[in-house]
């Protein structure tokens, strides 16, 4: 099976500095929202949910963001969520791991996330030769 993984920046928040993110950040909460989400409801079982330090994206002044990767697949990257984008990652998180490729249509991509999306980065050359 192929693994399917959403990163979120626990240490992203619109009112903390990076160097004082702790728990309280939006991120943080964001990630626990996730995990939750996907406690209550199996079919989001096979979506492997981390939590990391930085994606390096708050240098833009951007809070609560998230990355969708696999292995020969698109990579997504969303900004400026919030706790109640929760569903909508959850819901694409079905859509991206349907797509043999990951490539989501723009008019698919549940509720706002159109709007928060800031890149979606082609597989690597030799990923996309092996398909």
């Amino acid at each position: 099976m192929t693994l399917h993984t959403l990163f979120v920046c626990k240490s992203c928040s619109a009112i903390l500095d990076h160097e004082e993110a702790d728990d309280r950040a939006e991120g943080n909460q964001l990630f626990l929202k996730l995990l939750e989400a996907q406690k209550n409801n199996p079919i989001y079982g096979t979506l492997n949910i981390e939590s990391v330090g930085c994606l390096w994206t708050c240098v833009e002044k951007r809070s609560c963001v998230v990355t969708f990767v696999c292995p020969q697949k698109y990579t997504y990257h969303f900004v400026d969520l919030t706790e109640d984008s929760t569903t909508e990652l959850l819901q694409f998180s079905q859509l991206y791991q349907e797509s043999q490729d990951g490539y989501v249509l723009p008019p698919k991509l549940p509720g706002t996330l159109r709007s928060h999306l800031l890149a979606r980065i082609p597989p690597t050359p030799e990923a996309i030769a092996k398909t």
